[in-house]
């Protein structure tokens, strides 16, 4: 149930997130190309200089929680069941999303925002392990009740 769920959900969310990088929160195209590729000092850097607790969890958090359902694109694609796979198909796409960012001048190609957005893939892939660890024990104690 949850899978079927998961599988009619992912799609339109995918695209909900795609409106947010491109054009939600009030996005405007930069006269520029901008790009940051000091990883992690950027962030820190935001942190501190931010004006409110507010933009830190939006900006920060969001970078990572925003991504926890790609973690679960093994229910999907069987082949991303694999950590590897799933890390590897991931970061090769948002570094895609980063590129055209940059291209079409719509955001800034961050390296941050690869890192921050992986680790919410990972955290998903993590929960996923354990929802499926927790169904398994579930069918297997009601499938032994049942004998």
């Amino acid at each position: 149930m949850i899978k079927k769920l998961y599988r009619i959900i992912i799609v339109p969310y995918v695209l909900f997130l795609l409106y947010l990088m491109f054009a939600g929160m009030g996005r405007t195209q930069y006269k520029d190309n901008m790009l940051t590729i000091k990883p992690i000092f950027s962030t820190i850097s935001f942190i501190k200089e931010a004006s409110s607790w507010k933009d830190i969890v939006i900006i920060v958090l969001g970078n990572i929680v925003m991504f926890i359902p790609f973690g679960f694109l093994g229910w999907i694609f069987l082949s991303l069941k694999d950590l590897k796979a799933l890390l590897f198909t991931f970061i090769s796409a948002i570094t895609i999303i980063e590129a055209l960012q940059y291209f079409t001048r719509m955001g800034i190609f961050e390296i941050d925002d690869i890192i921050l957005n992986t680790f919410g893939a990972y955290l998903g892939f993590l929960f996923c392990q354990y929802i499926e660890g927790k169904l398994q024990a579930s069918f297997y104690h009601d499938k032994i009740r049942w004998r």
